[in-house]
């Protein structure tokens, strides 16, 4: 990458990665901390208030990334970002659970999260955005590993106040950090040379398993931390000390996941690893309902839940950006990330409302049941396409009287051919094909307007 390409990465990867710090530091403490909220016994309360920045989110995501086409990507980030600098400041009034319900919801309307992944896209040549997506990807890992790890701590200095307190002050950092750090986007493409996607191409089946995937995978994780906090310090671990049980379980499940990625990326074969995760999903949460509620067995059952979490969260993403057609690659991520925050909220709304109303256990056989049925939607999932960096680019002149209007579809649709794009002005079609496998002859009649 150039220095340009690798700043505009570390910096928006940074960005994206505080507010998602900002987002996941409650986790681990607030279930426990609601207690001396007004309000604050109602588990269902509890749980809306942990998810609910998902709902608000989820619903803004696309309209923030449609008028970032419009009226640019730095000027939406700057307002997402403010809009979440307001929750945080919110939330360090809040006595009563309403009022930390408002603040969350007002966080996730900050949702900035598909226009900062559209705009590392817009600043990295093609054969980089991998590793720009890569560095973003890492960056929310690292930082929900360290708000497992951190957030009793800070807890225990500063209290659910000076958390809120933090968040506000990192987002109002990252907006001189956009300003300062991050190159100005290029002028987007001239009307025209580049078509959209048909809302048909983003119900292909292979993606709507995906989005279900990420959906159930934050519902099951939101839920979860609803009931593990309390039940953690039921088990006679305070909650200042949790981070003790968190940082060896996070760091030993980020080294076990890395053998399951790199065999992904080797031999090109997800689905054995994205359903064999799915597997211990299941089995995790069955047990999580039937173990005791020792320390010892809730950190190793933890190990693994985190292990299959990793795994799924870096192979998801990757496999929605190759099944998805090429030119609606952004829309099919942005609604990837607006059903993983719904999931958020639904999460903390499913595990409040059985917590209450059934028990923590009932809560982690409701999670088991929803990993069951993403197992039985993953056992029908085909094999992934070639990754990018296994396909040959290459570009065609289009013949004069070809009618461009139609032709990237047709393209699109020749054998092995996994991405085409058109561009009129220039009359040139630009491919990319799976080697030894595409069909040359289609592809050079219907750029040369043969029958």
């Amino acid at each position: 990458m150039s220095p340009a390409e690798l700043r505009a990465g570390a910096s928006l990867a940074g960005v994206y990665g505080l507010r998602m710090l900002g987002l996941f530091i409650i986790l681990p403490v607030f279930a426990v901390h609601a207690a001396m909220l007004e309000g604050g016994g109602d588990l269902t309360l509890v749980g809306i208030a942990l998810g609910v920045y998902g709902l608000s989110q989820g619903i803004l995501q696309i309209p923030f990334g449609m008028a970032s086409d419009r009226w640019g990507r730095k000027p939406l980030i700057y307002a997402g970002l403010l809009v979440f600098a307001a929750g945080s400041f919110l939330g360090m009034a809040a006595d009563d659970i309403w009022t930390a319900i408002a603040a969350r919801t007002l966080q996730g309307a900050g949702a900035i999260n598909s226009v900062a992944m559209a705009l590392a896209a817009d600043l990295t040549r093609e054969q980089h955005r991998t590793k720009i997506m890569a560095m973003i990807g890492a960056s929310i890992g690292l930082m929900f590993a360290l708000s497992l790890v951190g957030a009793p701590l800070l807890y225990r200095a500063i209290g659910m106040g000076g958390l809120f307190a933090l968040t506000g002050m990192l987002s109002l950092a990252a907006v001189w950090v956009v300003r300062t750090q991050v190159p100005d986007p290029p002028p987007a493409p001239r009307e025209g040379e580049q078509a959209g996607t048909s809302p048909a191409a983003l119900l292909d089946p292979e993606l709507l398993r995906l989005n279900a995937g990420i959906f159930i995978l934050h519902v099951i994780l939101y839920a979860m931390f609803v009931v593990v906090p309390p039940r953690l310090v039921d088990a006679g671990l305070p909650l200042a000390d949790h981070w003790k049980m968190y940082l060896p379980v996070v760091l030993a499940s980020f080294a076990l996941m890395i053998p399951a990625v790199m065999y992904v990326d080797r031999r090109n074969r997800p689905k054995p690893v994205l359903v064999g995760a799915v597997v211990l999903l299941v089995g995790v949460e069955a047990a999580l309902g039937a173990a005791p509620s020792g320390v010892a067995t809730l950190a190793a059952l933890m190990l693994a839940f985190f292990v299959a979490f990793n795994v799924l969260e870096a192979l998801l993403p990757s496999l929605v950006s190759r099944v998805a057609p090429a030119q609606g690659r952004g829309v099919a991520i942005g609604v990837y990330n607006t059903t993983q925050t719904l999931g958020v909220f639904f999460g903390g709304l499913l595990g409040g409302w059985v917590a209450g109303n059934f028990g923590a256990r009932a809560v982690f056989a409701a999670c088991a049941g929803l990993a069951a049925l993403w197992l039985a939607a993953a056992a029908g999932m085909r094999s992934a396409p070639a990754p990018v960096n296994q396909l040959s680019s290459l570009t065609f002149s289009i013949a004069t009287g070809v009618e461009t209007t139609g032709l990237r579809e047709a393209l699109a649709r020749v054998r092995g051919v996994r991405e085409a794009e058109v561009l009129a002005h220039e009359r040139i079609a630009r491919l990319k094909v799976v080697p030894g496998q595409w069909d040359e002859g289609s592809v050079r009649k219907l750029v040369a307007g043969e029958t």
